[in-house]
């Protein structure tokens, strides 16, 4: 008899059952080794213990049960009916935008079913600023930083759907500003379950984007802010994802001398440019770098680029006249408002919970300790939170600054943005960030491509499609990299031998459209050097080596002895040769005789140790 681990005595003195079952007539004729492996089991009852008279085979259904899986597989499918329909129902009633869906903090629903805001007014006037300063900042991260310096929470739902005020979070922010039940939209589908490994019965929700919503019913709640709202803060958020290169956005605007970053695409592969710090600001593209370990694409100096986009920008809004200094101050004193209504909302809440605190305590049972003890202790709580608060606005109210009042230059400034805005972007009065979002205003990007080494060609896009192409010089490493250099060359050859000094020489190239290799316009070393190279010298004291009468200069002597002048000077410092420096031309300046140059010879060869030169004789 063998024994198995499954199979306890307690199994063995109960009655074994053995159901012997084939589905159809068919079956039992055609499986005769299933039949006789389901027998088996009998043999195998008896091998485990079990007494013969204790086990009972049932087989009186053979070939029949494949009838009762027709009924059974019939209630499978009227199952799925019934799923269906109740499926169907549930749609029909979310395409009227009547289906209860779990509502966000700011909306509740009446016994009725009927959805209104809120009746807490500190609620609604907390979701109206978050929505408010996003506008204004256009950054959660912006938001956050906004509310957690002016110390404001934001409410939330705990677990049993009571309102709770917490420190604001960026996902927090998030979850108000991508809701858009505060648009007042029903919607039903915003996710859907995916799949990903086949084998796996474990799927994932995945956020779809709004055009794959299943159903939107727009104006069934009470709307915080309008539906067209909505839409530009999502446009706002998905140009801000701070994955951009994956994303193709732009990415909020940030520090940094690169003024057309997140909105600078390479001409020659159609990939975002990045920028580049070291050793100068450059838009590099390295997208295909990245991918295949190809050769850097582009690499091109970002400070010419810049200059010129600014100045096509600046001739773009120089025909608008924008008087925005009545609607800042106008924003600035509602944003100080709404600060100031939230910050004594805040006060009177929190006045109220202490009120309450008190009355439940007041209420308590003296004797009922255990209770009292809690009651108190909540009551301290809430007094002691109150005073905090209470301190912090007394502070605030003392250390609140008034609203910038403007001098008449820079009010002025504002009134006529259009024509003043150069101005004050020139006296470093607008930062890096507000620079990249007023040009982001108007342009949507700016593909750029190098034509030659010295110039490329700056397409920029502007809001609403148009166009405007530029030739930019950019500067280069040598002056024949310049395009032109052989024609600029002869020119100031020609001039330079007319006796023409080299300044003007430079003022006309510069006019006739020509340019040093790191400036725009023409050097007067430029032309120097150019002139050198070919030997025209306009003083006699250019030319070299000098010539003095009666003396001989170091490189001269060099000259004549075939040396290194450094070999003398090496000398002369550490007094092997004795010389003095001529005070007229501050030289080391020898005699002009044949007798000098024998006694360097015969220093050289070791024969005299020192030489000492005076005006007017030598000694060896």
């Amino acid at each position: 008899m063998s024994r198995s681990e499954l199979v306890s005595p307690q199994h063995i003195e109960r009655k074994a059952l053995i159901y012997i079952r084939q589905s159809t007539p068919h079956q039992v004729l055609s499986n005769q080794e299933s039949l006789r492996l389901q027998y088996a089991l009998q043999q195998r009852a008896l091998e485990l213990g079990w007494r013969a008279e204790d086990i009972e085979i049932i087989d009186a259904d053979l070939g029949l049960t494949a009838t009762l899986g027709l009924k059974g597989q019939l209630s499978e499918l009227e199952l799925h009916t019934i799923r269906a329909r109740m499926t169907a129902g549930l749609l029909n009633k979310a395409q009227r935008g009547e289906l209860a869906l779990l509502l966000p903090i700011g909306l509740v629903r009446d016994a009725i079913g009927k959805v209104h805001k809120d009746p807490h007014r500190e609620i609604q006037d907390r979701l109206d600023l978050v929505f408010t300063t996003f506008l204004q900042l256009r950054s959660a991260s912006k938001v956050l930083q906004f509310l957690n310096a002016h110390d404001l929470g934001l409410p939330r739902r705990d677990r049993f759907g009571d309102v709770v005020w917490k420190k604001p979070t960026v996902a927090a922010i998030l979850q108000i500003l991508k809701n858009p039940a505060y648009a007042g939209a029903f919607v039903y589908g915003k996710t859907r379950s995916i799949r990903k490994n086949p084998t796996s019965p474990h799927t994932q929700e995945v956020r779809l984007p709004m055009a794959e919503w299943k159903i939107r019913v727009n104006d069934v709640y009470p709307a915080y802010i309008a539906w067209e709202t909505f839409e530009h803060i999502q446009d706002m958020l998905a140009d801000n994802y701070a994955a951009y290169d994956r994303n193709k956005s732009r990415g909020v605007p940030r520090d940094g001398a690169a003024l057309l970053h997140g909105i600078v695409y390479c001409g020659a592969c159609g990939h975002k440019m990045m920028i580049q710090y070291k050793h100068g600001t450059r838009y590099l593209c390295n997208a295909l770098r990245q991918q295949y370990h190809v050769p850097v694409c582009q690499c091109i100096p970002a400070d010419s680029v810049d200059q010129y986009v600014v100045e096509s920008f600046f001739q773009a809004l120089s025909p608008v006249e924008l008087d925005v200094y009545a609607a800042a101050v106008a924003a600035g004193q509602a944003t100080f408002q709404q600060i100031e209504q939230a910050h004594r909302q805040h006060l009177e809440r929190l006045r109220y919970e202490a009120a309450l605190a008190q009355r439940q305590f007041n209420r308590v049972d003296p004797d009922n300790r255990l209770v009292a003890a809690e009651l108190e202790k909540r009551w301290e709580a809430a007094l002691a939170e109150l005073k905090r608060a209470e301190e912090a606005q007394a502070t605030r109210s003392v250390s609140s600054p008034p609203l910038l009042a403007l001098n008449s230059e820079l009010e002025m400034a504002f009134r006529a943005i259009g024509q003043h805005l150069p101005t004050v972007w020139q006296q470093g009065r607008v930062s890096q960030k507000h620079k990249k979002a007023l040009l982001r205003a108007l342009i949507d990007k700016v593909v750029v491509h190098r034509l030659a080494r010295d110039r490329v060609q700056a397409r920029i896009v502007w809001k609403g499609g148009e166009t405007t192409t530029l030739s930019i010089p950019v500067p280069v490493g040598a002056l024949k990299d310049l395009e032109g250099v052989e024609v600029m060359e002869q020119l100031i050859l020609q001039r330079s031998a007319a006796g023409v000094l080299d300044e003007t020489i430079a003022q006309e190239l510069t006019d006739l459209g020509y340019r040093s290799p790191l400036r725009p316009a023409v050097l007067p070393s430029t032309v120097k050097i150019m002139r050198l190279k070919h030997g025209l010298f306009q003083k006699r004291s250019q030319s070299h080596p000098r010539r003095i009468e009666g003396a001989l200069t170091i490189s001269q002597i060099a000259h004549r002895l075939d040396i290194d002048p450094h070999w003398i000077y090496d000398r002369i410092h550490n007094g092997t040769i004795q010389v003095d420096k001529d005070p007229q031309t501050r030289l080391f300046l020898f005699p002009d005789e044949p007798e000098t140059i024998e006694q360097f010879k015969r220093l050289r060869a070791g024969q005299f140790q020192h030489l000492r030169f005076s005006r007017g004789h030598q000694d060896a």
